[in-house]
């Protein structure tokens, strides 16, 4: 996508803004109403002929970045963005190495322990109160800004963008213990197999909740009920194979006529429906109907039932013969939900599809929107097959993801928009902030106007924020044939109230104000090094828009930008004046940030 289409809006958008601030202005935002819900994509068009050859083997991996912006490039994609410590790293040891030491860190903490830690305190400061979402949001910001395991967190991060559930649901919103430890087996199981991940989220309450498998039951001829299908419709669209059958490459098959050739058919959804019949609660007096029914039988119940693993109750499981995706799962004499449950997810796991289907929304989440089919193909050969062997090998796909040599290019069809979240995080690691209270208390976001408009796991539907095809009408993206997922959620009120949030972050800092004594923001950014700079102009702009851009922004971008910062005047020490020569530096450095985070340089990460 051609950065220069709108260079100019943003740019002058964003000069209105951080003049109007360091003027003292107001810069206010209007209500923003309600944010738009994504409408379903279309899926790959089909192969006009029949399949293609496979195509040519992909360029071989760089083993090093030889200059400090490839490193941080490559940082940007593969964590919540680069600090010069692991863009010290990465050059000294190389990408394979680092991704390796990746694989082996944990979290200090997970997102389950923070969320009961600050349950606890909040209790005891008020019996009646308990952690809610906040306080997954305060874990979720903590680690992105601060982790030392980057990668498990982004792929944690990516995965909840796939394997979706939400707290906008009111069931699910309920429950944030249960999503802190949702984020948490993303977390655990992003560096293991598909096959075990795929299990882990079928079985987690809160997928259970969101999508109704938690307490489906089996047919019942004299009620008429029969088992409920979302979930078993969603594990094929979403999760698995997607909606037409792939080539390696990810373009569709062409079936008679040219047609696409579809994966599955009603019937198909119907047989998968049986298997996941009879999962519900943990529970220590299991079988019990009451287990099954209210998660508690004789007034005993699992304080972690909301995250536990759902057990198979067999007197509500079919017995039925299960017929999906040209499998049969025989009928059983004795109802055994975990054996079907194994049998349908094998067959999914082995289903060709998954390897392009998820390696291809992989590459999306980490690297670019519109990966050519050879990177499609390397990606999904190593899904297939890690080179040992084993199928689904979810470190061998990230790998491949991120060390393709497509990874490293730079063009106008390379690249990815960054989502508000990214852009967010990226920002509060480029110029170190602290938390004032040590929990990093960001908050929601959801508010296009005044916000990101975007929180994490507070997707509006099970569709996520953007679908993978996403087209916007009427643009030079859509004209060359490519897609902009994230453009989904993009808007007028989404622009101007991302300039206008960002504004205030750089300014007064980033979340909720911590109250008496200071009554500050939470998240105060280090701008000390920038602040050094500010009486050059040219000097400062050139390290903002490298920690920012990692040498994507040119010439152009940088003196539109550095005029903009030179037109405010630092006045000359008069002996008295101090505290105006220190504000005029600061309204010079948060200039030149508003302004490359603006930019099209920064906001679609090359």
């Amino acid at each position: 996508m051609k950065l220069t289409q709108v260079r100019c809006a943003f740019l002058a958008l964003a000069t209105a803004a951080a003049l109007a601030a360091c003027g003292g202005g107001g810069g206010g935002s209007d209500d923003p109403g309600a944010s738009p819900a994504p409408a379903p994509a279309p899926g790959p068009a089909p192969s006009p002929t029949p399949a293609p050859p496979p195509p040519a083997p992909a360029p071989p991996a760089v083993e090093k970045p030889v200059t400090r912006d490839e490193a941080a490039r490559f940082l940007a994609q593969a964590t919540f963005g680069p600090v010069d410590a692991d863009i010290d790293r990465l050059m000294d040891i190389g990408y394979a190495a680092w991704l390796d030491e990746q694989f082996a860190r944990t979290p200090a903490q997970t997102h389950r322990a923070h969320w009961e830690a600050r349950d606890a305190e909040i209790k005891a400061a008020n019996a009646t109160s308990s952690a809610g979402q906040s306080e997954v949001f305060e874990s979720f910001w903590k680690q992105a800004a601060t982790g030392a395991d980057q990668l498990r967190q982004r792929m944690a991060y990516a995965l909840s963008q796939i394997f979706v559930i939400s707290m906008v649901d009111g069931t699910v919103g309920d429950n944030p213990r249960a999503v802190a430890a949702y984020l948490d087996l993303l977390a655990e199981k992003g560096f293991g197999s598909y096959r075990e991940l795929l299990e882990s989220v079928s079985r987690h309450p809160m997928m259970g909740l969101y999508l109704s498998h938690l307490r489906n039951q089996k047919a019942d001829a004299a009620t008429g009920r029969v088992p409920d299908e979302n979930y078993a419709r969603e594990v094929m669209q979403l999760f698995s194979i997607g909606l037409v059958e792939l080539n390696l490459d990810g373009s569709a098959k062409a079936g008679s006529g040219g047609a696409a050739i579809e994966t599955y058919a009603p019937a198909d959804i119907a047989g998968l429906a049986k298997v996941f019949t009879g999962w519900s609660w943990a529970c220590p007096a299991w079988p019990a109907n009451g287990c099954f029914l209210n998660g508690a039988s004789g007034g005993a119940s699992d304080p972690d039932r909301s995250f536990k693993p759902m057990q198979g109750y067999p007197q509500y499981h079919s017995t039925e013969a299960k017929t999906f995706l040209g499998r049969t799962i025989a009928a059983q004499a004795t109802a055994d939900p975990t054996a079907s449950l194994a049998a349908a997810l094998d067959r999914l796991n082995a289903h060709p599809n998954v390897g392009p289907f998820i390696g291809r929304q992989l590459i999306q989440r980490f690297v670019t929107s519109n990966p050519s089919p050879a990177y499609v193909s390397a990606v999904a050969q190593a899904f297939d097959d890690n080179g040992s062997g084993t199928r689904g090998d979810l470190k061998a796909v990230l790998k491949a993801v991120l060390m393709n040599a497509e990874a490293r290019r730079i063009g106008d069809t390379s690249g990815k928009v960054r989502e508000p979240v990214l852009r967010l995080a990226a920002f509060l690691r480029a110029f170190p902030h602290t938390s004032d209270s040590g929990y990093y208390r960001v908050g929601n976001t959801d508010n296009p106007g005044v916000q990101l408009g975007q929180s994490p796991l507070r997707a509006p539907s099970v569709f996520n924020f953007y679908r993978p095809g996403f087209v916007p009408p009427g643009t030079a993206t859509a004209a060359r044939g490519l897609v902009a997922p994230e453009l989904q959620i993009a808007s007028e009120t989404s622009a101007a109230g991302y300039v206008n949030y960002m504004r205030d972050n750089i300014s007064a800092g980033v979340g909720i104000a911590n109250g008496a004594p200071f009554n500050r923001r939470d998240l105060q950014g280090n701008y000390s090094a920038e602040i050094a700079l500010a009486a050059d102009a040219t000097a400062l702009v050139e390290r903002v828009t490298s920690r920012l851009t990692y040498g994507v922004a040119g010439a152009a971008l940088k003196a539109d930008i550095a005029s903009a910062v030179a037109s405010i005047n630092v006045p000359a020490f008069n002996g008295s004046n101090q505290a105006q020569i220190d504000s005029a530096r600061r309204n010079r450095v948060n200039a030149a940030i508003l302004l490359t985070l603006a930019s099209p340089e920064f906001v679609v990460l090359k």
